[in-house]
């Protein structure tokens, strides 16, 4: 009896799938948090580019209309989860500049489990006329 079980083929293919398929799983959510994390990237960084260059036109805008310029770009992104954009001036070698600054929460999410978030942050300095 015992030899007809040990000889007996049918199912292995279903035991090998069971013991395949988490870590399938895994790799393919994992794959999908991190193309959320790109994408939230992508869209940080057109935000605060897109800023950047607006501040460096002339007739100089005022920071109101370069932060509105940088709500206005920001694509894909959570307003919930933006923490800026922030501005500041200064002067180096006698030049005006303006460094913008703005920082997303990307919540990190694996399917039922909850990990928690990772911060991103883009920063871009504008040099002004």
């Amino acid at each position: 009896m015992f030899r007809e079980i040990g000889a007996d083929r049918r199912g292995a293919t279903a035991v090998e799938f069971a013991f395949c398929i988490p870590v399938l799983l895994t790799v393919i959510l994992g794959i999908l948090q991190l193309s959320t994390m790109f994408f939230a990237h992508a869209g940080l960084q057109q935000a605060v580019q897109s800023g950047a260059r607006y501040a460096t036109i002339y007739p100089v805008p005022t920071d109101s209309q370069i932060i509105a310029k940088v709500n206005g770009n920001r694509y894909g992104l959570d307003p919930a989860r933006i923490t800026g954009p922030t501005l500041s001036h200064g002067t180096s070698n006698g030049v005006n500049y303006i460094d913008l600054t703005m920082s997303y929460s990307v919540p990190l999410n694996f399917a039922f489990v909850q990990a928690g978030s990772l911060t991103l942050s883009q920063s871009q300095r504008a040099y002004r006329p």
